[in-house]
């Protein structure tokens, strides 16, 4: 039997273990994202939109979203959509783990972003899309030149916190067998009956604060840069 014993220098082992892996995570982390972000924009716009059959239809989207915890809405799409297809003479039960991953965590971040996108762009003054549009600029021009560059600003901060979320819920995702840094960290800790499992998952909480702690600031730079225009205008 193992000795099951608390060793501070197999942390560093467990990095060297682990960081190959984590290719894995930001891969589907970042199609998740880019997907989710292109989903959301068109939900914001048909909750923006005068349809009011789209607008019903999205805000119910959100509220689903919302109310489905994220290891429930992986499973309903790992073992969901396999089945519907099936029903149309597709076989998707070879397809790789990660397509699915990445699905649910599109849908969930859809949901966050239809938000994020509605209320920046109603925190912008809509006295100047109307004195864009009065000027001769297209209702498109208006919402590109004057409208979007405000409200990317305002939605940063929270576009950087639903990425960190995506990223943490994100290690859900081995409990559908998917290898990525969680995954790989599970199956060190069985490997090894469970020794060192305290300094493995310190590894990997690290691992995670870091990755938080550096998109957290990245984004407060970013805010900050995009963001000086405005401040400017104010203090002159």
């Amino acid at each position: 039997m193992i000795e099951k014993y608390f060793d501070p220098s197999y942390i560093w082992t467990a990095f060297s273990q682990l960081m190959p892996f984590l290719k894995v995570t930001f891969a589907v982390s970042g199609l998740s994202i880019l997907f989710g972000t292109l989903l959301g924009l068109l939900l914001a716009a048909a909750k923006l939109g005068k349809s009011t059959a789209a607008r019903k239809l999205a805000d119910a989207y959100t509220t689903i979203m919302r109310c489905t915890p994220s290891i429930v809405l992986l499973f309903l799409v790992y073992y969901g959509v396999p089945f519907l297809a099936g029903q149309f003479g597709l076989n998707l039960h070879d397809v790789h783990t990660a397509v699915f991953v990445v699905i649910t965590f599109t849908l969930q971040f859809a949901a966050i972003m239809s938000e994020v996108a509605r209320s920046a762009i109603l925190s912008v003054n809509r006295g100047q899309y109307e004195a864009a549009v009065s000027v001769g600029l297209s209702p498109l021009q208006a919402y590109r030149r004057i409208v979007f560059p405000q409200a990317v600003v305002v939605a940063l901060p929270n576009f950087a916190n639903g990425l960190i979320a995506l990223l943490q819920e994100g290690a859900l995702a081995y409990t559908i067998g998917l290898i990525d840094i969680v995954g790989k960290a599970n199956l060190i800790v069985a490997a090894n009956f469970n020794a060192h499992a305290l300094e493995i998952f310190i590894a990997l909480a690290l691992i995670y604060w870091v990755l938080s702690i550096l998109i957290e600031q990245f984004f407060s730079l970013l805010e900050r840069w995009l963001g000086r225009g405005k401040r400017t205008i104010k203090t002159t």
